[in-house]
Parts: C-alpha cells; sequence; structure tokens
C-alpha cells in the first residue's frame, strides 16, 4: 500500500434506497480524490431480497442490477451499468474501488425444498438437539428472471449446510443439513461450538459444485467490474481453507496490484493472527479489537486508560496486514453489533488511525457525510478533510510515543527533509501539557495547532523540547508553522 494511503467505507447502513447512490459517487469522484480519499469500498453489487437489500441478503451474485427480480431491476445503489459508469469516473480519478463480497450465505429463495435434517442448540451448534428431521427449506435458486445467462447453475438444498427457517411447521431454529459427508466447516470461529451458520441459506464451500462455482463467478466479477480490491464479508463464519484457495486464484489471476482485505468480527487479536497464517497473510483484516478499545474509551467518562489503546490490537501485534477503522455500518446506533464510538472521543479516534505510522485506515461515510437518521446527522466531513490533509502533508518517519499518562497520550512523527514533524497530544480529562521532543534542530522553531483548537503558538526550546498542550476531552496535533 502506498505511503499514506486512505480508504473510505462510502456507504452506511441507511444510506437512501433511491438508486441514486452509484450516480453521487460518480458526480463527486472529484471532490473525493481532492479530499485526500484514495480508495472507495463500495456495497455488496449483486442482487439482495429486495431494492431496500443493504446488500448483505445476497440472493444473485451475477445479477449487479440487471434483471428484474425481486421485484426490481436496480439494486438498492442502482443499475449495472450506473455500477459501471460509476467504476469507470472513479478510476479516471485515480481512486482504487473494493467491491464487498458476500459468500457466507444466500436469502431471498425462489422456492422451498423438503431434505432431512438436525436441529441444533443455537448456543452450541455442535449439539444436536433433535433426531433426523424431514423438513421444508428456503433452498431453491433458479433465478429465473436472469434466465441461465452468465450461468445456468441452480442451487438446491444440498449446496447448503444449515438453514434457520422450517416452512413446514413454521419453526424457527438453526437446522443443520444432512447429507454424505456434510458437516459444519471445522475450519471456522469457535463460537458458539462452532460458528460455520450465521443467518439465511448457508453455503456448503466443501461441495465441490460450489467451489467451481463461486470460482467461476469470482472470474465473471472481477472480468466485468475492473474492481481494484475485495472486502470479503463474515470471515470467521467460512471455511479458511475455502478462502484461502479462492484468494490464491484470484492474486494469481490479477498478477499484479490487487488488494484482498476482510471483516472477522472477534474481539481478539490472537485469532485474527490465527487467520493470517490460514491465509499466508494474504488478506488484511479490519482492527476489531483497535475498534472496541476506542468504543470503551469513549464511554467511560474519561477513566479509560489511554495507555492501554493498541493493548491487544491487530495494528500493534501484525501492523501490515491491519485496516484501522472508527466505527462501520455493523457498529452503527440500532445494527445487531452496535458498539458506536461516542461523538465527542470521534477527533481523537481519527487520530489515532490517521496519524499514526501503521494501519491502513478506512474513514466511515457514517462519520464523514453523516447517518442517514434525523438523530445522527451529525457529519464530520469539514474534520475528517482536515485530518487527512495533515495526514498527507505531514504523518511521515518514524514515531516517538508518549504513552505515560492514563489520561494524556502523544506521539512525535519524525517527518521527512519536506515535512515538518507532526506532534499529536490527546486527554480524555482536563486540558493538559505534555514536554515532548521534537528535535535539538527545530530550537526556537514555532509550533502551531492544526485542530483549531489552540490559536496561540509554542516556541520550540534550545533542547529541542516543546510543551504541547490540549484542551479538554480533545486532540490537538502541532506542526512547524513555517510548512503552512
Amino acid at each position: 500500500m502506498d505511503d499514506n494511503f486512505v480508504m473510505m467505507q462510502a456507504f452506511e447502513w441507511t444510506t437512501p434506497s433511491d438508486g441514486n447512490y452509484y450516480t453521487f459517487l460518480k458526480d463527486n469522484a472529484k471532490n473525493i480524490k481532492e479530499s485526500g480519499i484514495d480508495a472507495l469500498w463500495l456495497p455488496p453489487m449483486c442482487k439482495g431480497t429486495s431494492k431496500d437489500d443493504v446488500g448483505y441478503g445476497i440472493y444473485d451474485l451475477r445479477d449487479l442490477g440487471e434483471f428484474d427480480q425481486k421485484s426490481t431491476v436496480r439494486t438498492k445503489y442502482g443499475t449495472k451499468d450506473e455500477l459501471l459508469e460509476c467504476i469507470k469516473v472513479l478510476h479516471e480519478n485515480n481512486i482504487k474501488v473494493y467491491g464487498d463480497v458476500v459468500l457466507n450465505h444466500k436469502a431471498g429463495a425462489d422456492y422451498t425444498e423438503k431434505f432431512k435434517a438436525i436441529m441444533v442448540d443455537q448456543n452450541d451448534r455442535t449439539k444436536d438437539v433433535s433426531g433426523e428431521l424431514e423438513i421444508e427449506g428456503w433452498t431453491g435458486f433458479e433465478f429465473s428472471g436472469r434466465n441461465n445467462k452468465y450461468s445456468d447453475f441452480k442451487w438446491h438444498y444440498y449446496h447448503f449446510s444449515g438453514i434457520d427457517f422450517d416452512n413446514s411447521s413454521k419453526t424457527k431454529a438453526v437446522y443443520r443439513i444432512l447429507g454424505n459427508g456434510k458437516y459444519w466447516s471445522n475450519e471456522v470461529s469457535n463460537e458458539n461450538g462452532n460458528y460455520d451458520y450465521l443467518m439465511n441459506a448457508d453455503i456448503d464451500h466443501s461441495h465441490p459444485d460450489v467451489e467451481n462455482e463461486i470460482f467461476k463467478w469470482i472470474d465473471w466479477y472481477l472480468d466485468t467490474t475492473r474492481i481494484d480490491g475485495i472486502r470479503f464479508d463474515a470471515l470467521k463464519h467460512i471455511d479458511y481453507g475455502f478462502i484461502d484457495k479462492l484468494s490464491r486464484h484470484i492474486m494469481q489471476k490479477k498478477q499484479g496490484d490487487f488488494y484482498l482485505l476482510g471483516e472477522y468480527w472477534q474481539n481478539d487479536e490472537s485469532s485474527m493472527s490465527k487467520y493470517l497464517d490460514n491465509t499466508d497473510w494474504r488478506i488484511d483484516l479490519f482492527d476489531v479489537v483497535l475498534h472496541f478499545n476506542m468504543s470503551k474509551a469513549s464511554k467511560s467518562n474519561g477513566t479509560y486508560d489511554m495507555r492501554k489503546i493498541f493493548d491487544n490490537t491487530l495494528v500493534k501485534q501484525k501492523p501490515l496486514n491491519a485496516v484501522t477503522f472508527v466505527d462501520n455500518h455493523d457498529s452503527q446506533p440500532g445494527q445487531s453489533l452496535e458498539s458506536w464510538v461516542d461523538d465527542w472521543f470521534k477527533e481523537i479516534a481519527y487520530a489515532l488511525i490517521l496519524f499514526r505510522k501503521d494501519g491502513y485506515p478506512c474513514i466511515f461515510a457514517g462519520d464523514y457525510y453523516g447517518i442517514n437518521s434525523e438523530e445522527l446527522k451529525n457529519q464530520k466531513k469539514s474534520m475528517i478533510d482536515n485530518m487527512i490533509k495533515v495526514r498527507k502533508k505531514f504523518a511521515y518517519g518514524n514515531q516517538d510515543d508518549y504513552f505515560d499518562n492514563q489520561q494524556v497520550i502523544g506521539w512525535v512523527r519524525r517527518g521527512d527533509i519536506n515535512s515538518s514533524k507532526l506532534v499529536v497530544i490527546i486527554s480524555i480529562g482536563d486540558s493538559a501539557q505534555k514536554q515532548m521532543f521534537v528535535g535539538e534542530e527545530e530550537a526556537d522553531e514555532i509550533y502551531v495547532d492544526l485542530s483549531g483548537h489552540n490559536n496561540h503558538e509554542i516556541k520550540i526550546d534550545e533542547n529541542g523540547n516543546g510543551l504541547f498542550e490540549v484542551g479538554p476531552g480533545q486532540v490537538s496535533y502541532w506542526v512547524n508553522k513555517k510548512f503552512i
């Protein structure tokens, strides 16, 4: 990844369902690039269960908004033609595009099928709570609206490992589908005993026909969209051996600058590191631990020990494979994984991902543009734009940490010959000062705060130290005035 690249998750859960999303991105591509954003993570492009589906209720992988299926031609975000035009314009503006790929499950089946299954314990899927049953599940996918264009593959119950509803008895429960040699994958998270099953009709990645179809699909998808990277959804629920094989296939096909990242939503660095090992370090992962640390700090009323903000994080342990983020569509209020970073802490949180040496930062459209709700419209575009500008101009060189106070931490980026040092100071308590060393060559130089929180100047002493200031519950970022 290039120095100081910035990615944006360019959608949030309540992005308007008006079909104008791709047009919005296309029309704003120039402004997005000028703001310093180098790559956009786009939402799932494939047809979901309705025109309002965010994209994770995946129906047809080969319908990018082209066919009349699920009572709509377009997806929530627009038509296939609008998608391809959007990607073309983003590329013309030197913005990379990462597509969100959902391979864990399928939803919105066209018809039910009858098959043998066993009900399992919701909290421990390795425990059976029934004998063999005949159930009726929504597992038949024929995609009649597409009429075999691009693929004539049809999905049936034997292509899935589990389902959560028996239509014949109207029972909602987790059922493991029976078949010769069929069982949950043992290469998934061990939460709930075995977390192969997440939702809807759970894809059996060990089935040879499934593997063959997905590999054919990924070739078609990459050739059709010309995207620059993939964000894999729900990795802890998918057989890592399958993902390892698929990622090898993708990188062999692309033979160049293609980026893979994934969501392994577990507040446990060791589990993520193990996943990196199992997939040969080919896929970067979102730093879920750092997100939870920031969320906890934001709700601590100033009692969180900021010296520990990077403890057990992926960016600390595996810096070359960490995508750092503040919030996302799943953590935003009202969602199943809600763990929102409180508003007062947002600028501090973005400093922790944008001004540090390690990690590939991902900003969130829900912060940047605001969330599409009356209660959460507080967009932070101007603040984040300013912070990205500071990152691009000053966040270079080695890093000296001053993590010596529970409430007040700081660090100095050493810069290079073309930029000032960057001094960052954070307080989650009262106004504070911290002496930090910027270099003897900086003696008598004047530093100013680019956050806008302090309008006075700090003079560096003869030994190269500065007594840097920060307001209560704030972050300030100081640079040499002559470089502005």
